[in-house]
């Protein structure tokens, strides 16, 4: 078993929860039902779309070669031929010579290739519209399948699916999808000293906050969490908790007791869970290090450290990526909403060796670094991101430029 203090870099944890496969579950789903949720399979377009040339303005279907020349010194006359009318084909095709009034979206009538917007033409009364600009043909009009061919891949198999895909398969009448089941988090807290949230603690007692955030963290992640309450410092009732758990759970976290205290039995009690067991206790960051890494058979198991920031902060780096890759999803999985470039307000230095994530809040352009303990809660409250200081770095001096990822 890996011994502690023997920490892994954080790109060699990353690897180990890399190996975990994805769990490969599916249900179809409605497309009301299915933002955040992970395509299980590519979807092609069964249609082309759209499907007729449509105007993309207001304005007059003309045939293009009849406007040539047409300006606002010199404009040209087309006679009056009606009007197309919406979600309707048009009633006949465009006489020579003619234009007919035509609004977004209308179906293009046969013989026009071209819509002249409204602003450069002008009705004169006597049957005729004047066109003072001249178009070129295709100038105004979305051609049939020009925004999407039949058989284009809509949606790739492990996309987290988008508002925007939502559009792309409601516009070619799809109304269910199959999606990857959302992943089983079971979520155990340990420690003597915790009570559940609705509790008042007593002396020496602090209330069971931390499993709440992670539940919130897992299910942000597109997984389905379930707590499973607090469990005391004493192995044998840890691992009877743990083996309950282990056959209605895809993974399996534990909030507390990684660490090296007397009381912190966490890694030897998933030790017995192997083969592999425990495959990592300890990864080069801070706050975090104590995490353990570890698996029964091809589930993954994690221990998080019990300090709230800490844990927040391992959740977010680590805990993220995988339960989404458990879910189907593959690409880049970014754990952060996006990031930003700010100057930050003052130095802050770092232990070479390991890469440490100083929470900021942002004041504009600014980042100010929130440097309380690991325990402050108010730093996770007021924090608008992390800034990353490197393996090899010795810290950040004042007024540096830094990526800030987004929380």
């Amino acid at each position: 078993m890996p011994q502690f203090l023997e920490a892994v870099t954080p790109d060699e944890a990353r690897r180990i929860l890399g190996r975990f496969p994805a769990v490969r579950r599916t249900e179809r789903v409605t497309l009301a039902e299915a933002r955040g949720r992970v395509a299980a399979m590519d979807v092609h377009a069964p249609e082309r779309l759209p499907a007729f040339a449509r105007a993309l303005m207001d304005g007059y279907a003309v045939r293009a070669r009849e406007t040539f020349g047409a300006s606002e010194s010199a404009p040209v006359y087309l006679a009056l031929a009606g009007v197309v009318p919406m979600g309707s084909a048009a009633p006949g095709p465009v006489p020579e010579g003619a234009a007919s009034g035509i609004s977004t979206g209308g179906a293009m009538p046969e013989g026009a290739d071209a819509v002249a917007m409204i602003e450069h033409c002008r009705e004169t009364g006597q049957g005729y519209v004047e066109l003072g600009r001249a178009v070129a043909p295709g100038e105004n009009v979305l051609g049939a399948g020009e925004d999407v061919a039949a058989g284009t891949l809509l949606v790739s198999r492990g996309r987290r699916l988008r508002p925007q895909d939502l559009l792309a398969l409601a516009a070619q009448g799809i109304t269910e999808v199959e999606v990857e089941d959302r992943p089983r988090v079971a979520i155990l807290s340990t420690g003597d000293e915790l009570v559940p949230v609705g509790c008042r603690p007593g002396p020496g007692q602090v209330r069971d906050a931390n499993s709440v955030a992670l539940a919130a963290q897992v299910e942000e992640a597109g997984a389905r969490a379930i707590l499973l309450g607090i469990g005391r410092d004493d192995p044998e009732e840890l691992e009877k908790a743990i083996a309950a758990a282990l056959p209605g759970c895809d993974a399996l976290f534990v909030s507390g007791g990684s660490s090296q205290g007397a009381r912190d039995a966490t890694s030897q009690v998933l030790a017995r869970f192997g083969p592999p067991g425990v495959l990592a206790h300890g990864i080069a960051v801070a706050p975090g290090k104590p995490t353990i890494l570890a698996a029964a058979g091809e589930k993954p198991l994690v221990g998080l450290p019990g300090h709230p920031v800490s844990s927040l902060v391992i959740a977010r780096l680590f805990m993220n990526p995988l339960v989404r890759a458990l879910g189907g999803e593959t690409g880049a999985l970014d754990p952060f909403v996006g990031r930003v470039r700010a100057r930050i307000s003052r130095a802050v230095a770092s232990k070479p060796g390991r890469e440490d994530w100083i929470r900021v809040a942002l004041r504009g352009d600014v980042a100010e670094p929130l440097l309380k303990g690991s325990g402050a809660i108010s730093t996770a409250l007021h924090a608008d991101g992390l800034v990353c200081i490197p393996l090899d770095s010795e810290g950040i001096a004042s007024g540096e430029v830094v990526e800030v990822a987004l929380l």
